[in-house]
């Protein structure tokens, strides 16, 4: 950051009195200016038919990671809660309409300034289609999933999660929440390699 926001004055790096952390200070308006993680908001969406599960995955027609696969899911909007970020970033990216289950997974991405929650999600149809930032969208049996080619950490650690749970929901179990810390970094696009 450089100029303030609220009067267009550069601003500096400074710990505030009674702050115990470098912020951005404007020493013309006293504005002091938080910069706090990004919440990124999805869901798990599933379609079940005699015994089969099936999970939606959207293709990113965007950068970052543009052509890998992941789960519906983006940056919460203002005035918006959790719920609601899931169900529209699930219309948005994947045409799909869910019902929303409970929240499944949060996972913090330190290095990123960023949390992603996801929740377990139910398809009310198979009526779906890409929107604007998704190439495409796919339901997948957990063998289809194409691995090697998800976009995030953060979708891979949520399907390893899903699917672990699956197996205990067979044995009798249920759901769990979980949370955990994403530490290891996004694999390099042939791209990213290259330059």
């Amino acid at each position: 950051m450089k100029f303030c926001s609220e009067c267009a004055h550069p601003v500096s790096l400074s710990i505030p009195e009674g702050d115990n952390r470098p912020r951005y200070v404007c020493a013309n308006c006293d504005a002091i200016h938080y910069q706090n993680p990004k919440m990124v908001v999805g869901s798990i969406p599933v379609w079940e038919e005699d015994g089969q599960l099936q999970v939606l995955l959207c293709k990113r027609a965007i950068e970052p990671r543009l052509g890998y696969w992941t789960l519906p899911a983006g940056f919460m909007e203002n005035d918006e809660t959790t719920s609601d970020a899931a169900e529209r970033e699930t219309v948005e990216e994947a045409g799909a309409h869910i019902e929303l289950g409970p929240l499944f997974s949060l996972l913090n991405v330190q290095r990123v300034h960023q949390v992603h929650l996801f929740y377990l999600a139910r398809l009310r149809d198979l009526d779906f289609a890409p929107g604007i930032e998704s190439l495409e969208v796919q339901l997948f049996t957990e063998a289809q999933i194409p691995w090697d080619d998800l976009a995030f950490p953060t979708i891979r650690a949520t399907l390893e999660l899903f699917f672990a749970d699956r197996v205990k929901i067979r044995e009798g179990g249920s759901y769990g929440f979980h949370t955990g810390d994403i530490t290891r970094p996004m694999a390099r696009t042939d791209a990213e390699q290259a330059s």
